[in-house]
């Protein structure tokens, strides 16, 4: 089966065991603690705490997931950064027998997996949970012996939480036998072991457990079901191939990349071959959620991947812009499923990759070449790492892989000491890049700022969600705000924002100012920046009245003000230019004029 038909016959299965269908959330949570989406329970995290499900008890779902945890990994034979995840979720319904019963069923039967070349874990306890007896029993009722199946202890088979705390618990696992013997160990040999005999293919989490940020674990009053299975791994066992990059999910990635090698420096050429293809396909996802390459947060991650992605396409002799079809290979291949109905077209996606290619490759010679002279000394100092972050855009964890190759230490720690003296310049920066107009601006820079919200929030409407805030200036003239967005503006685009900002003036709206703790902000959907820099308690500026339903609310921001108390306060509104301000950023220039 391709990969395509294995993702719909899992969901058409757990339809069919009365499970709803829930789509893919974004791969932007809304869990402000982490940075990405990583498992398929995050958007229903709160069900299992107790709140209602909108879906019922009982859900499934195939969920992007990006994991900054396995980029150093990715080259092996089973890591990947990017993923789908299929998962079957309960709040309540079910819970053991029927999980473990229908994921016996389903890769045996529906999937046709050799039963034979299973096997299975479960939590074998400690001094703080019990161990998971019923989950062996289960698997010995339904006719596996007992010496495919293994215990093991909290970091094999105790998952959980997602973020600094949440729900959580002990875990049986089901593993593919990829060598049908076992290593020098005999019968010790088991998924454990680490001799790469096994690989993981889905876990099944019983969620008993609440674990707070201080680690205390609290029993559930509603016991749950997360099970999580990567798509790319049962592909590529049920494809009959010899590691998770030998499926169709990758296959036709690595064909490109081997079309296009010219020539290839020392070092593991296919190790480089799989990073190539597992960094382009999470760059285009990541992308086509508005998330571009910057210096910081999620942006500073695609940045991280694009850059090594490219500095590997050296080593292997591709050629300039290798990368673009590679990206719209991935957008063709998830076109149907994912990128049809996504934030960023294909155009987009291609066009911010391109530009960052551009940039990178105009300095990357350059750094190597200071590289090379700094590794001559066998050490690379603090400062000298920082410089080749700052000037030639290598990240950290570039600087420290070439120095792996070449055996030199990197000074972490001077590092992280001269990047944080550049975030204090920085925040200092940002804080006035962000922070409104000050307590004593005038009374026609406080209209100018009100103005902001409602053009950033109409740019939103006509362009979509991945449209963000990059930085603002205001003087008492005129109001400069420049937003991530790959493409010129229509003129008819321009347009339809200064209509809808002037519409919202015309409403008369009132601006309301309410403190709330940032968690709560985020969770009613409050844009906000630079998030680092907000306090537990924030400023939330709502244009349209709170009070009343959520259709009357146009804008909510957090925001340190001040603002006018009324929209029509502002007059009326005109965007004056509309210009680039660098890769994936653009720029607009408007002014207000009293009617």
């Amino acid at each position: 089966m391709t990969a395509n038909e294995l993702r719909e016959k899992f969901l058409r299965f757990f339809a069919d065991k009365k499970h709803t269908i829930v789509p893919s959330s974004s791969l932007l949570p809304t869990d402000p603690s982490v940075l990405f989406t990583t498992a398929g329970m995050q958007q229903f995290k709160l069900y299992y705490l107790g709140q209602d499900s909108p879906y019922g008890k009982n859900v499934t779902s195939c969920q992007k997931c990006f994991r900054t945890s396995d980029i150093e990994e990715v080259g092996d034979n089973r890591h990947l950064t990017f993923l789908e995840m299929l998962g079957n979720f309960s709040f309540g319904g079910y819970f053991k027998e029927e999980a473990i019963n229908w994921a016996l069923e389903f890769l045996v039967s529906a999937c046709q997996l050799p039963i034979e070349k299973l096997a299975f874990t479960y939590f074998a306890g400690d001094n703080e949970v019990p161990a998971d007896i019923e989950s062996k029993e289960i698997w010995l009722k339904l006719g596996i012996p007992e010496k495919r199946i293994f215990g093991a202890g909290r970091q094999d088979n105790f998952w959980g939480p997602t973020g600094e705390e949440g729900p959580c618990g002990p875990t049986t696992e089901i593993y593919y036998d990829l060598k049908g013997e076992p290593c020098e160990k005999g019968k010790e040999c088991g998924p454990s072991c680490g001799c790469n005999r096994f690989i993981e293919l889905w876990n099944l989490v019983f969620n008993e457990y609440f674990q707070d940020k201080e680690k205390k674990l609290t029993p559930l009053k509603q016991k749950g079901v997360d099970t999580g299975m990567g798509l790319e791994r049962l592909a590529f066992v049920s494809q009959g191939g010899e590691d998770i990059f030998d499926s169709d999910l990758f296959q036709p990635l690595i064909e490109i990349i081997r079309g296009q090698e010219k020539g290839v420096s020392t070092g593991s050429t296919e190790r480089w071959e799989r990073i190539i293809a597992d960094h382009s396909k999470a760059a285009a996802f990541l992308i086509s959620e508005g998330i571009f390459p910057t210096n910081v947060e999620q942006g500073y991650v695609v940045r991280r991947i694009l850059r090594r992605t490219i500095k590997y396409g050296a080593n292997l002799g591709l050629e300039k812009g290798f990368l673009i079809p590679l990206v719209e290979k991935v957008i063709e291949m998830y076109w149907e499923i994912y990128f049809k109905s996504s934030l960023m077209n294909k155009e987009e996606i291609v066009e911010v990759i391109r530009r960052e290619e551009e940039k990178f490759n105009r300095t990357l010679k350059a750094g190597l070449k200071r590289f090379e002279k700094l590794a001559k000394t066998g050490i690379i100092i603090g400062t000298d790492a920082f410089h080749l972050y700052d000037t030639y855009g290598f990240p950290l964890e570039l600087t420290l892989e070439l120095a792996k190759e070449r055996d030199i230490t990197v000074e972490v720690e001077g590092f992280e000491t001269a990047f944080k003296k550049h975030q204090e310049i920085s925040r200092a920066g940002a804080e006035k890049k962000f922070g409104g107009v000050g307590k004593d601006a005038s009374y026609e820079m406080v209209k100018l700022h009100t103005a902001t919200h409602l053009l950033h929030q109409a740019l939103r409407n006509v362009l979509g969600d991945h449209v963000q805030q990059m930085g603002s200036d205001i003087t008492p003239q005129r109001l400069r705000f420049d937003f991530s967005h790959s493409e010129k503006l229509t003129a008819r685009q321009i347009a339809a924002v200064e209509q809808i900002v002037n519409q919202k003036i015309q409403a008369d709206l009132p601006v309301k100012k309410v403190e709330m703790k940032y968690s709560e902000a985020i969770e009613i959907g409050a844009l906000a920046f630079f998030k680092e820099k907000y306090p537990a308690v924030v400023t939330v500026y709502f244009i349209g009245d709170p009070a009343r339903d959520s259709g009357q609310v146009f804008s909510k921001e957090v925001c340190a003000g001040p603002h006018v108390n009324r929209t029509a306060e502002l007059g009326s509104f005109k965007i004056e230019k509309e210009e680039s301000s660098g890769a994936g950023t653009r720029r607009i220039r408007a002014v207000l004029a009293n009617e």
